[in-house]
């Protein structure tokens, strides 16, 4: 059976995105991405809504069975983790908004499930992603190539959903 899912890594200047549609990690039928991105001249207010907005077509456009969202960890950088943490908010909001399920994975698992390797390199993420995709390149920004990521890691790590 065929499965929608969208992945989302989530950021406050960029927020990545990929959506794939298929059976199995080496049966997908469709792959999109993109990103939405925020200026740094906005108040934070008005970046969190371009979010809310943009992630909110996304998932009516798409319509995905499940969502999947990379989960937070805490950094060196506390700035960082909390607008990243608002970002995640709003997925989470839409999500429930929308009744998609979402599950939510770290990095870890992320790199675990797509190279056997947990601590991965971003290049050999994407060199994976375009081979098992049979993609023409490796899909840009690095963002987008996360949420792809992010979307085949929930096909492969739950296949009987």
């Amino acid at each position: 059976m065929s499965r929608k899912i969208l992945g989302i890594d989530p950021g406050f200047a960029i927020l990545g995105w990929g959506f794939i549609e298929g059976e199995g990690i080496s049966k997908v039928d469709k792959v999109e991405w993109g990103a939405i991105t925020t200026s740094p001249k906005d108040t934070i207010d008005k970046r969190l809504l371009v979010i809310y907005n943009e992630l909110s077509n996304i998932i009516k456009m798409y319509d995905p069975d499940e969502i999947s969202l990379e989960k937070l960890f805490f950094n060196t950088n506390s700035k960082t983790v909390i607008s990243v943490g608002q970002s995640q908010g709003i997925a989470l909001v839409l999500a429930a908004l929308n009744e998609k399920p979402i599950y939510l994975y770290t990095p870890l698992q992320v790199k675990n499930s797509l190279t056997g390797y947990g601590v991965s390199n971003k290049k050999q993420i994407q060199s994976m992603l375009k081979l098992v995709l049979k993609l023409d390149e490796i899909p840009k920004p690095d963002d987008a190539a996360d949420g792809i990521a992010l979307a085949l890691c929930h096909l492969q790590t739950n296949k009987y959903i």
